[in-house]
């Protein structure tokens, strides 16, 4: 006894009235549609001919009237395929004088061409229309979707891109593009073109919808607008749970203000009420976020900045003498006047103004340098005065133009 279930007359799927198809191919043939005990694929309807649509007057099955439908029905049965040879043909070649009649589903086994535009016309194997391209396709030439090779010339199932003429590909995978891709996003896979490559292809009978693209159905990139809305602090405070978060106060949930990918509640990080802005551990680095610092908004960067600063600003108050301080002799010397100074930077050769005074050689008279930068103030040169000859001798050696020592001595007042 057969395992197959046994199917009753209304369980059977019905056929197309008018290509006598249960399946077909959706692509080709498109949706079925049902109404009124009518049921037909629905450029099964397009195309048939002699049936025409009211446009004005949507009656009947998609604008097709039902006693047009039996008219055409009748008139097929004494029609042959010339594809695989049965009765029921309901399509006719368009060229003038040809009696050539098949199915929708038998055209692409046999050659045909329908264009799927209106106003919906149809070509049998000898009348259909061919590319004008004068292009040949290099041996071992791929299709630029499959990755097979195509034939060695232009026939039906092989097609080029009339813009660019180096991409090549089959029929059925640039029908399957097209299907995926729609009429606002169908272009050549090599040089993407969307204009003449668009019409060509329309022209050579393949059916581009009119529609958004297949990946943008049923929301595929709805997940790219989701916010985050996690807590990820270590440990998670908010009596409700790490999901969920209030608008305002201490358990408003703020995001990192860099990836937008890690959460914190407020308190759950420690942060101030008048904190908005927040990073991670992976984007302040481990140990510098916000979350570690609650005083600061930001990564530790900036307080390290801070440091640096103030550091730098004690050193710079520690070179700087004090007014009321006498400088040492031997560790500093007044600068000299900036007339001098000129006349030093004019002798010393170019290499040796670039260095830092640090690197000079200066056991050499000619190219000693006060270390000194800023002028004594008049309290200093009082203190200079009054402390003997010793240092009235050290502050004069500067002071002497080409020379780091005193050239004769001084002799004390009585």
């Amino acid at each position: 006894m057969s395992d197959r279930k046994q199917e009753g007359p209304g369980d059977r799927e019905p056929a197309c009235m008018l290509c006598r198809r249960v399946e077909a191919d959706p692509d080709a043939c498109g949706d079925k549609v049902e109404k009124c005990r009518l049921c037909a694929h629905v450029f099964c309807l397009f195309f048939a001919t002699l049936l025409f649509r009211q446009e004005d007057h949507p009656v009947g099955l998609m604008g097709f009237l039902p006693r047009d439908i039996q008219i055409a029905v009748w008139r097929a049965a004494q029609k042959r395929c010339c594809v695989c040879g049965q009765s029921g043909a309901t399509i006719m070649c368009c060229k003038e004088d040809c009696e050539r009649w098949f199915h929708l589903p038998c055209a692409k086994e046999g050659g045909c061409v329908n264009q799927y535009i209106t106003p919906y016309s149809s070509y049998c194997p000898e009348h259909r229309p061919e590319q004008e391209v004068q292009a040949t396709p290099e041996p071992g030439t791929d299709c630029l979707i499959c990755m097979e090779p195509v034939e060695d010339r232009k026939t039906f199932e092989t097609m080029v891109c009339p813009t660019c003429k180096r991409a090549w590909f089959h029929r059925d995978c640039i029908q399957g593009q097209a299907m995926r891709a729609g009429a606002l996003f169908f272009q050549c896979p090599l040089c993407r073109d969307s204009g003449e490559f668009a019409v060509e292809m329309f022209f050579m009978g393949i059916r581009v919808p009119f529609r958004q693209p297949t990946w943008e159905d049923n929301d595929a990139f709805a997940y790219l607008g989701e916010r985050h809305s996690m807590c990820n602090a270590r440990e998670c405070l908010y009596p409700g749970g790490r999901e969920e978060a209030e608008h305002e106060g201490p358990w408003q949930l703020l995001l990192c203000s860099s990836c937008a990918a890690e959460g914190t509640h407020r308190r759950c990080s420690g942060l101030r009420k008048k904190t908005y802005i927040w990073e991670c551990d992976s984007c302040a680095g481990l140990g510098t976020s916000s979350r570690d610092e609650p005083e600061l908004s930001g990564p530790s960067l900036a307080r390290q900045s801070g440091q640096e600063s103030a550091h730098g600003s004690s050193e710079s108050q520690d070179i700087r003498p004090s007014s009321g301080t006498p400088v040492p002799s031997g560790l500093a010397s007044p600068s000299p006047s900036p007339e001098t100074s000129s006349q030093n930077s004019q002798q010393q050769p170019a290499s040796q103004q670039s260095l830092p005074s640090s690197l000079l050689d200066t056991s050499s008279p000619s190219r000693s340098r006060p270390t000194y930068s800023s002028s004594p103030d008049p309290e200093d040169r009082l203190h200079s005065r009054r402390a003997g000859p010793d240092r009235r001798r050290n502050s004069s050696g500067p002071q002497a133009s080409g020379s780091s020592e005193s050239t004769c001595p001084v002799q004390e007042s009585a």
